[in-house]
């Protein structure tokens, strides 16, 4: 607390405890970069159609996966033609092509195209779009 006064301090507590890592906003801070999704695994089932039950590593070693997708990256980058209007910001020169993958949507993905991580103990696939085989989304047809 050397060189600080006590208001100072203060708001800086305050600061600390109003940034504070909920279970609500913990992935917010996370960016996902490019084409690719960030993917929370489901829960494989324990059992086989005819009853037999897996040990718990087999079915993780499976070539396709499922699970949610819980962020997704900008999408494709389209590189802009050099201009030498002064006027543009920076900004408007990147544009990207967005995809297909929506927060929420039930992805089957191979596993070979996928980077297993670990985010808080919890347990996520950082997918590019090109690995992902089919969606579902819940929406009204």
């Amino acid at each position: 607390m050397l060189g600080q006064t006590p208001a100072n301090f203060v708001i800086e507590k305050k600061l600390k405890q109003s940034m504070h890592i909920t279970h609500d906003n913990r992935l917010k801070k996370l960016i996902v970069i490019g084409d690719r999704v960030l993917i929370k695994p489901t829960k494989p089932d324990e059992r086989t159609a005819s009853g037999l039950y897996l040990p718990p590593g087999v079915q993780e070693k499976e070539k396709v996966q499922q699970g949610y997708v819980i962020k997704t990256g900008p999408g494709y980058v389209i590189p802009m033609p050099p201009e030498d209007e002064s006027w543009k910001q920076e900004e408007d020169k990147i544009k990207y092509v967005p995809l297909q993958a929506k927060e929420g949507d039930l992805a089957i993905f191979l596993l070979s195209g996928a980077t297993e991580i670990f985010y808080q103990e919890e347990k996520y696939f950082i997918v590019p779009q090109s690995a992902i085989l089919m969606l579902e989304r819940e929406e009204d047809l």
